[in-house]
């Protein structure tokens, strides 16, 4: 334990600060296997309004600084190419 007060205060900000990172990214997780399912059962219309959702999370949590911007970016892009993918394979499976 730091012996100097502005390090303990330090220390209990920082706690609280990873306790609500984790919920953030707890949430997104969340949102994203909801996702998943949508797409896997091709229910391509609420996919992409859950799409939006988990985007919106994304940024949130991108301006929260819970995710460096990189790494939200390939989060976003990922998804989007899952649904693409899974829509085309709808599409020519028709």
């Amino acid at each position: 334990m730091a012996n100097i007060k502005s390090q303990k205060k330090r220390i209990e900000t920082s706690e609280k600060a990873r306790i609500a990172n984790k919920s953030k990214r707890s949430r997104i997780a969340t949102e994203v296997r909801k996702f998943r399912e949508q797409v896997a059962s091709k229910d391509f219309e609420n996919a992409t309004k859950q799409l939006q959702l988990v985007f919106s999370l994304i940024d949130r949590a991108r301006l929260d600084n819970v995710y460096h911007q990189n790494t939200a970016n390939r989060k976003k892009a990922a998804l989007s190419k899952l649904l693409s993918d899974a829509t085309k394979e709808q599409a020519t499976a028709e």
